[in-house]
């Protein structure tokens, strides 16, 4: 779909009738004000009323996050006229602000549409009058949260579906903190989107305009060199990694994202010097030719990487997904010669008790630290604060969140960040920006492999020390797909139904005290008195259980899903195993039950 003129028709008014849907399918079918491409899609659906529907019953929402949807044609779709409404909401909302000349970030992945979205989106704003930084080239989500800060601009936008399938595209929008937005702003500028009621609204500039006018800036490789050289200087232990670069071998793979831009040549600056990149997966390609699902959760993304693996004898698996900000690994136990694979709680919080721990020896771990966690991450984290004397704020879902209490600790000069992650497999390594950050994880990971490796242990055998220190904490999630008009509405009764269920044991578990965030309500169970959750409002609810278990369930925010969360603390890791099936039995069937 290129990227035209954008009409007057009228953007429809959140909250309409769904059985509009078709009168709105006809109107962007008839018009002469949509583009010939966007009709000629449409005609081609005309027999498919399920999915006429699913594109049009309703608007693809700005939401906290932004926009997330598939790409194509209509109202419920990622498209030039939603992102183009989003731009211009977004800049209404930085005018009324009086920050337009600090001006905007932006940045892309490899995603179809991603560069022209993200040219639409610069020159939209350089036709406000804002300026635009502008990214050469496709570039990971945390260099751009990073250069938000270099730049000192006002805000950020990464055209991104993070690890999504290849259908999906999105729109994530940054603030100057370089973090995603959060309350209150965020219902601010989505009410500034909102109210944009007519295409025609959308101020245009073309791209020869925007350049003479200073207003479009192209950020070349510079900013490359200034976020290597941050990300260099987190190194705790340099010598050691030069030293064992010359044997650790890693396989690394981008999945067709933006990883590569920056990490293989990362990796050989700081001393290994066997960095193998999966061949068929290191160009950005949006089709993602080689993966289903590119998500460095799912064990099944890393075939192409573990076939490389074992012909080389890595020690080593690591992938990032497509924006880069997420990390999952493997890594060989070299008593079974078996690549074993890592959660995002165990490889985050291996890097965390290695950074930490080492920080502690050379004396630079500061008194007033804070690892942040999040409430659905592991409690794995709370033992290690606890062990070396840090504060453990624990927030909700979301790496935004994070970077909330980041800010202000920054603004109140009381606390010194010093690592934090959630569970869905991102981490950031220091405060040097505001987005969880696979690249700087992908650099961390192989610190921490040097380093045991001169110990001559695995990281395997460190996991495993992890846990006879503080107890086999595991954990489990499970995602639900319920997609379309229908699905929405089955995950909407299935929290309706928790929620209005008293439950007082999960399992072979009691519940402790049980938390609906949405309705800031935290019962214990035992006692019925009701406290409150100190949590922003959103729609979670929170099972803590006795021996510290717990379960939590909550609809995803950028996927057709409803996900399920729970973890335990068993004595050995084979009863930790038992236990933790159990738990997500037992919640499965509370979930499914009559």
């Amino acid at each position: 779909m290129s990227i035209q003129k954008i009409s007057s028709i009228m953007i429809t008014k959140k909250g309409r009738d769904n059985m509009n849907y078709l009168e709105e399918y006809q109107k962007w079918c008839d018009s002469p004000e949509f583009d010939e491409e966007t009709k000629k899609e449409l005609i081609a659906i005309k027999e498919k009323k399920e999915e006429i529907e699913d594109r049009f019953y309703k608007e693809l929402e700005f939401g906290t996050a932004g926009l997330r949807g598939i790409i194509g044609a209509g109202t419920n779709r990622m498209n030039q006229y939603t992102v183009g409404k989003a731009t211009q909401g977004l800049a209404n909302y930085i005018i009324e602000q009086g920050t337009e000349e600090k001006g905007v970030a932006i940045s892309y992945d490899s995603r179809k549409m991603s560069k022209e979205f993200s040219m639409q989106t610069a020159l939209i704003l350089c036709a406000n009058g804002i300026k635009a930084y502008l990214f050469e080239n496709l570039r990971p989500v945390p260099e751009l949260s990073f250069a938000i800060r270099q730049l000192g601009c006002t805000a950020g936008v990464m055209i991104t579906a993070s690890h999504n399938p290849p259908k999906y595209n999105g729109y994530k929008v940054y603030w100057d903190d370089g973090a995603q937005i959060v309350s209150p702003r965020d219902k601010d500028i989505i009410e500034k989107v909102r109210a944009v009621e007519k295409f025609s609204e959308i101020k245009q500039i073309s791209k020869e305009e925007a350049m003479k006018k200073g207003l479009l800036q192209i950020i070349k490789t510079e900013m490359d060199d200034q976020y290597l050289n941050v990300l260099k200087n987190a190194v705790l232990n340099p010598e050691i990694m030069k030293e064992q670069g010359k044997k650790l071998k890693v396989v690394y793979t981008p999945l067709h994202g933006t990883g590569n831009t920056i990490a293989e040549k990362l990796l050989k600056e700081v001393g290994l010097e066997n960095v193998y990149v999966v061949p068929e997966q290191k160009e950005p390609d949006g089709n993602f030719p080689t993966v289903s699902y590119p998500n460095p959760e799912d064990p099944k993304a890393f075939q192409l990487a573990l076939e490389l693996a074992k012909k080389v004898d890595a020690d080593v698996v690591l992938a990032t997904d497509p924006d880069a900000d997420r990390l999952g690994i493997f890594a060989k136990d070299a008593k079974t010669g078996k690549y074993m694979n890592y959660t995002g709680n165990m490889s985050a919080l291996l890097i965390a008790e290695y950074r930490i721990s080492q920080m502690k020896e050379k004396g630079i771990l500061p008194a007033n630290g804070m690892l942040i966690t999040t409430i659905v991450s592991s409690n794995l984290a709370k033992a290690i604060a606890k062990n070396y004397h840090l504060d453990c704020p624990e927030v909700l879902t979301g790496f935004k969140n994070i970077g909330a209490v980041m800010k202000k600790a920054e603004e109140n000069g009381d606390k010194s960040y010093v690592f934090g992650y959630e569970e869905s497999y991102g981490c950031l390594i220091g405060d040097y920006a505001r987005d969880k950050d696979g690249i700087g994880a992908v650099m961390a990971l192989c610190e921490v492999a040097c380093y045991y490796q001169a110990q001559n242990k695995t990281l395997w055998d460190a996991m495993i020390d992890i846990y006879e220190k503080y107890g086999y904490y595991k954990e489990e999630q499970v995602s639900i797909v319920r997609e379309g008009v229908q699905g929405a509405q089955e995950i909407k009764d299935m929290m309706t139904k928790m929620r209005n269920t008293d439950i007082t044991k999960i399992g072979d578990y009691s519940v402790i005290t049980f938390k609906d965030v949405e309705k800031n309500i935290v019962k214990n169970m035992k006692t019925g008195e009701i406290s409150q959750t100190g949590l922003p409002q959103s729609n979670v609810l929170y099972y803590e259980l006795e021996d510290d278990a717990w379960c939590c369930i909550r609809p995803s925010g950028t996927e057709p899903k409803i996900k399920l969360y729970m973890g335990i603390k068993g004595a050995s890791e084979e009863k930790a195993n038992c236990q933790i099936e159990e738990l997500k039995e037992a919640m499965l069937n509370i979930l499914n039950k009559d």
